[in-house]
């Protein structure tokens, strides 16, 4: 159990008026406990407002719980019975049948099917809707957080550094993702998916785009998002390399793109409007003419990712109508793109502006082409 995280979340319980909080969101749970596990049959750490915290989980991972988190009482159920009814029933035996429950409805775990099931068996307690509570939560890292995310960012620009020290025109993009991939688990990082790696074109499609069989031609623009994880917690990086000779127009377009996010950098302090920030690099693509339009965002809140549908966390991003303030030790994936190039970087907010965690050259890249 991580006590800092504990008391955050009890303070945020006290303000709520609830009772006890059923924590059932993958990433809340690892941020609490040191443990989380996917939802193959639901699971839930019980947090009381006084008393010690407990988990009910299926039995087969009682003994990595344990291990993960050795100071949380455990309990497990069989496979062959009911995962919410044992919750409730845990719940029930220690007294909390007619009690003031926190959920956050946003959670992944907390299903309409979940929520059902829950207050069938627990007619007697009060729901207490803590929607997007498990993302507030975690807004503002604590050191060991930041230091996570600082071996995940290094661990990105070394494996870029490797892409352009090695890859080279006739090379399969599949090949590009298998190097990356090494390089990630040769580091240290805890899996080695890379993030998108395809030959790019346009504003922002190719952002997720996928196309693995394709060789690297001349003139071709490799898109490269890397997002290595350490201890869950996951930086991201962007960069394009372009294949063979750099064009002049793209070496400027380039450097508009980096001048415009660069200005964006300076003004990530405590206390600025998100939808300030996002518009110093909105308003100048559209206006420089860069891009046509700008659907998309330009960051968006970075930290601990588990089994999750999301590869991304938007509770904080950055778009035209968002209001929310920036906070000392929040980390954001502020990206931009135009035409084909796109640059990233992995930033904490500091009183002295954004710093970067990922400190790698900030230009255009160039891969050898043939002759």
């Amino acid at each position: 159990m991580q006590v800092e995280a504990l008391m955050r979340l009890r303070a945020a319980m006290q303000q709520s008026e609830v009772d006890i909080l059923l924590v059932d969101h993958g990433e809340l749970l690892a941020w609490l406990t040191g443990f989380t596990v996917s939802e193959t049959l639901y699971r839930a750490c019980l947090v009381p407002l006084n008393g010690e915290p407990w988990m009910v989980l299926r039995q087969l991972d009682e003994a990595p719980c344990r291990a993960q988190s050795p100071t949380l009482e455990v309990e497990s159920y069989r496979d062959d019975q009911d995962a919410w009814h044992a919750v409730a029933q845990s719940l029930i035996r220690r007294g909390y049948q007619q009690v003031r429950i926190g959920a956050d409805f946003y959670s992944y775990g907390m299903t309409v099917h979940s929520w059902q099931q829950l207050s069938r068996y627990l007619p007697q307690a009060t729901w207490h809707d803590l929607t997007g509570l498990s993302d507030r939560l975690r807004s503002v890292k604590f050191p060991a957080e930041i230091a996570a995310l600082r071996q995940a960012a290094a661990i990105a620009d070394a494996t870029l550094m490797k892409i352009g020290a090695e890859v080279q025109s006739g090379w399969r993009v599949r090949d590009v993702a298998a190097l990356a991939a090494g390089q990630f688990l040769r580091l240290g990082a805890d899996t080695g998916e890379t993030g998108p790696i395809v030959i790019a074109s346009g504003d922002n499609g190719f952002l997720h785009a996928s196309g693995h069989e394709q060789r690297l031609e001349n003139g071709d623009v490799l898109h490269v998002e890397l997002i290595p994880k350490v201890k869950h917690y996951s930086a991201r990086l962007m960069r394009p390399f372009i294949v063979g000779q750099i064009a002049a127009q793209r070496a400027e377009l380039a450097e508009q793109l980096i001048a415009i996010q660069d200005q964006q950098f300076a003004a990530m302090k405590p206390g600025m409007v998100a939808h300030e920030v996002d518009t110093i690099v909105r308003d100048q693509v559209l206006r420089s003419g860069l891009r046509a339009d700008y659907p998309n965002i330009t960051g968006y809140a970075l930290g601990l990712y588990t089994r999750t549908p999301r590869p991304s966390d938007f509770s904080c991003s950055f778009h035209a109508k968002a209001q929310w303030l920036l906070e000392e030790n929040m980390v954001f994936h502020m990206y931009i793109s135009a035409q084909g190039l796109a640059f990233s970087e992995t930033v904490r907010i500091t009183h002295a502006g954004a710093e970067r965690l990922t400190n790698l050259s900030r230009q255009l890249l160039s891969l050898p082409g043939h002759k």
